[in-house]
């Protein structure tokens, strides 16, 4: 066949297959097989193919003239199933028979096929390939015998490559195509809003969760989203992504959703594969921990009742205010709602909740604009006084509590009575931190409770009763410190028997404070400062605990003990939490308990009776001790005594100090042991300062001695033995 020929059959195939739709490929091969036919002058051609999903040949298309067709056109020809063809193309070769007789007797099969299609001559070509498409063309001639020209062979071949090069272009095209579609239908289907931003930040694409979430349409400007003041920040965000600096970057904007609403988003960023410049966009709706992030902070700084700042917001502004630059007077001041219990006890803690929103709206009006009024808790508050002098102090202070003082209160047809006390201490140079600051106004402020209450004071370092009230506070923070660091120090004092011959040591276990700089802290000072501020339960329980952690360490010294007395305060007494606590720390110590005896004071028990009833029921079953601690100097009823089963009664030292030189004394002395006597209680005198008390204290009937001529207060961490050695020798 001439090259004209050979070229017009290429441009008519051209022809054929330009501009195929996907769906007509099959069509298009059967019309590029008829015009191969026509022109070539043979009776059919058809194809073999082969690819990587369909494993050996497979007969596809033939095409036979009419008038060889057998009354009809077939589609698929099956001597490529056929044993001798196949084992051939398992060799691609070219297969050139002028006269199918010619076959050998393994093809047998073919050559009854062939014969029954009057196929005189067969001519198959080697496979071309393209990507992962092979196909192989063949020709027959039916009505005679022919040679097949080289000619022919090479117009042939020319037609198989456009054919696989199409086929194969084709079934990329589909792949693609079906890739777009699984990744358009995986793209809308994620359960994140996703879109993507071309160069210009124009939003492109969107999935369906972004159309129905988002408040973003295709082609909008993502910079419209954001308020001008995040738009620099949204704009490094996508720069850093396409300089390459991340592979992806997020942050954080808000978008108003609505007039009222506003929505916070984290977009991520991260970049296509593809040469475009886009971007994926991913966007996450993060209102509601912005919300609770909100709300969290609220609470955080914020008092729930009353809507004012809480003591940490209050400290925190304060001590922001102290690391400035102070060129105007501040003033701080502490209020304190006076006989508040009442209310509670009264009219239940609704009617305390009600009355502490009113002070507080009414001290944010009673104030000037400006100051911070804040409830640190209960019923306390602080007013923190920008640009005020003591004398502006004094004036606000006094129109505060002339104008509570007037505030009535009502619930439920029940009319109480308002009023605070109030102390204010200046901001001076010398204070270094808000605790300095706050323990002078705390202090001012019990100043004037214990003047009559409804009234203010003004802090001042030379006042007496204040130096006491401001010594305490700041002892409370040492004894904070004390029971993180292990401060305390347990010491013991003997309790001598004066009549008696008993071979274990009785003693009390005291508390001693030391300080950083190794100074003792007064027991006088740090004891009242536990109870004014709450933290008595907090020392008791360490007492106890470090104790018997002690007995268990030194059972041999305890065991020969005769008593260890511990004392506990009247806040513990009255603490269901650490009573508790008591109950099963000691049962958790049954080789100790029977040595111990609770002291008790006598106020703490008469004030607080129900309670040191339950503490006597508590402490028998286990076998512990009680004594009843500074008799005489509180209530003095011996009324109380019938009611508290107690083991020991221990006399205060003011009747103790003078007892050899004041008869009245002895009186009192001698009342109490024969008390004692009649209702079996053993008595202990406190304040043994010399051995003509302790021989006195005997000859009246006291039982035990306990004071310096007898032994001070040594730590416990000394003692090497629980075995007795006498004082008092006659």
């Amino acid at each position: 066949m001439s090259l004209p020929e050979s070229n017009s059959l290429h441009t008519a195939l051209a022809g054929i297959f330009a501009h195929v739709p996907f769906a007509t490929l099959e069509q298009n091969v059967d019309r590029a097989l008829q015009t191969i036919t026509a022109r070539l002058d043979c009776d059919g051609v058809f194809v073999l193919s082969h690819t990587a999903s369909q494993p050996g040949v497979t007969p596809r298309n033939i095409y036979l003239r009419p008038s060889v067709a057998r009354g009809g056109q077939v589609r698929y020809w099956p001597l490529a199933r056929m044993p001798w063809f196949r084992h051939q193309m398992r060799e691609p070769r070219l297969i050139n028979l002028a006269d199918i007789g010619s076959l050998p007797a393994a093809a047998s099969q073919e050559k009854h096929f062939l014969r029954e299609w009057k196929v005189k001559s067969l001519l198959v070509l080697p496979p071309v390939s393209f990507g992962e498409t092979h196909i192989a063309l063949g020709a027959v001639q039916c009505e005679h015998t022919r040679e097949w020209s080289a000619g022919f062979i090479d117009t042939l071949t020319n037609a198989a490559v456009l054919i696989g090069a199409v086929t194969e272009l084709t079934r990329v095209a589909q792949a693609l195509m079906i890739s777009e579609r699984k990744y358009q239908e995986l793209f809308n289907q994620l359960p994140l809003a996703c879109g993507l931003v071309d160069r210009r930040n124009k939003v492109r694409l969107l999935n369906n969760i972004a159309r129905q979430n988002l408040p973003l349409s295709d082609g909008q400007d993502l910079m419209s989203l954001v308020r001008p003041e995040e738009g620099s920040m949204l704009l490094d965000t996508l720069q850093v992504v396409r300089d390459g600096v991340l592979k992806q970057a997020w942050c954080e904007i808000s978008v108003k959703a609505s007039v009222m609403a506003q929505q916070w988003f984290k977009v991520s960023f991260s970049p296509m594969a593809d040469e475009s410049g886009n971007l994926l966009m991913l966007m996450d709706d993060v209102s509601e921990q912005h919300r609770l992030a909100d709300e969290l902070s609220f609470h955080a700084n914020y008092d729930a009742l009353t809507g004012l700042p809480n003591r940490s917001h209050f400290e925190a502004m304060l001590d922001k205010l102290l690391k400035e630059e102070q060129e105007s007077p501040v003033c701080v001041a502490f209020l304190d709602l006076d006989q508040f219990q009442v209310i509670n006890n009264v009219s239940g803690h609704q009617a305390g909740d009600k009355l502490l929103c009113q002070v507080a709206l009414r001290l944010k009006q009673l104030v000037r604009k400006g100051d911070t009024v804040a409830r640190l808790g209960g019923d306390e508050f602080a007013i923190l006084m920008h640009y005020c002098n003591e004398d502006t102090a004094k004036i606000i202070a006094q129109r505060i509590c002339t104008q509570l003082f007037e505030h009535e209160f009502c619930w439920e047809h029940r009319r109480h009575s308002v009023s605070v006390s109030m102390g204010v201490a200046s901001l001076d140079a010398d204070i270094t931190d808000i605790y300095s600051i706050m323990s002078r106004a705390d202090a001012a402020c019990r100043v004037a409770k214990d003047q009559g209450r409804n009234g203010w004071h003004i802090y001042c370092a030379t006042d007496p009763k204040m130096s006491r009230f401001y010594t305490e506070m700041t002892a409370s923070v040492d004894i904070i410190e004390a029971l993180q660091q292990d401060h305390f120090q347990l010491n013991y004092q003997l309790i001598e028997p004066l009549a008696r011959d008993e071979g274990g040591l009785h003693m009390e276990i005291l508390l001693r404070l030391v300080r950083d700089n190794g100074e003792m802290l007064s027991p006088a000072i740090f004891l009242p400062a536990a109870e004014r501020y709450n933290l008595a339960s907090r020392v008791d329980r360490w007492v106890l605990d470090n104790l018997l952690r002690w007995g268990s360490q030194h059972i041999h010294v305890w065991r020969e003990l005769d008593m260890v007395s511990v004392n506990l305060s009247a806040t513990s007494l009255g603490d269901p939490e650490f009573m508790a606590w008591l109950e099963m720390r000691l049962m958790t110590e049954p080789d100790l308990v029977d040595k111990l005896c609770v002291e008790i004071t006598e106020t703490a028990a008469v004030s607080q009776l129900e309670q040191a009833q339950a503490l006597i029921e508590l402490l028998r079953p286990l076998g512990c001790k009680l004594a009843l601690d500074d008799f005489g100097s509180g209530f003095s009823s011996f009324a109380y005594l019938k009611l508290l089963d107690v083991d020991f009664v221990k006399i205060d030292g003011q009747f103790v100090v003078n007892l050899c030189e004041n008869k009245s004394d002895q009186a009192i002395v001698n009342a109490i042991c024969q008390l004692g006597r009649d209702m079996d209680f053993d008595v202990i005198a406190e304040f043994v300062e010399s051995i003509d008390i302790g021989k006195r204290l005997r000859d009246l009937g006291v039982d035990y001695g306990q004071g310096y001529a007898i032994g001070k207060p040594t730590p416990l961490a000394t003692l090497q033995s629980g075995k007795r050695s006498v004082w008092l020798k006659d």
